[in-house]
């Protein structure tokens, strides 16, 4: 059974250059990060942000944490589709859910989870996330529903 990735809200399609992968043709793992980068940035600019008057603001945005699960591989000539999902944020982090599929079967290639911090470009230190990108992901992330339970006391 070749397992498959739900649809996502944001795919970034990529190919599988030479440059991309070892000697194999198999793309070492460091790259699934730059495609990563790349769906993201594609999805705030997607969004209408631009990252540009970020810079010019002093705010720039880091990898905090990541956790990726490699499941199978990519190789040399591959159409891949890169997702980009907001899943939670904070005041100063974003929480992004992606995926790297292959364009063909949309096989599950990896998985990962990343915290994305907003830093000082000048200090490197956290600072508040901008309104426009509060804005988007408030647009944009799914709130869990609060379920209460009630019992009836009659």
């Amino acid at each position: 059974m070749v397992e498959q990735a739900p649809e996502a809200s944001f795919e970034l399609p990529v190919r599988v250059y030479i440059e991309d992968t070892d000697a194999g043709g198999i793309v070492f793992h460091a790259k699934y990060l730059h495609y990563m980068e790349r769906a993201r940035t594609e999805w705030v600019r997607s969004c209408g942000v631009s990252l540009r008057a970020g810079l010019a603001d002093n705010i720039s945005y880091v990898v905090q944490r990541l956790d990726i699960h490699y499941a199978v591989a990519a190789k040399l000539d591959d159409e891949l589709l890169v997702t980009a999902e907001p899943v939670a944020f904070g005041r100063v982090w974003m929480d992004f859910r992606q995926r790297v599929l292959r364009a063909a079967d949309r096989k599950l290639l990896s998985d990962s989870n990343v915290r994305v911090a907003c830093v000082a470009l000048d200090t490197g230190r956290p600072r508040r996330l901008p309104e426009n990108m509060q804005d988007l992901l408030a647009r944009n992330v799914q709130q869990p529903t609060e379920t209460i339970n009630r019992t009836s006391q009659e």
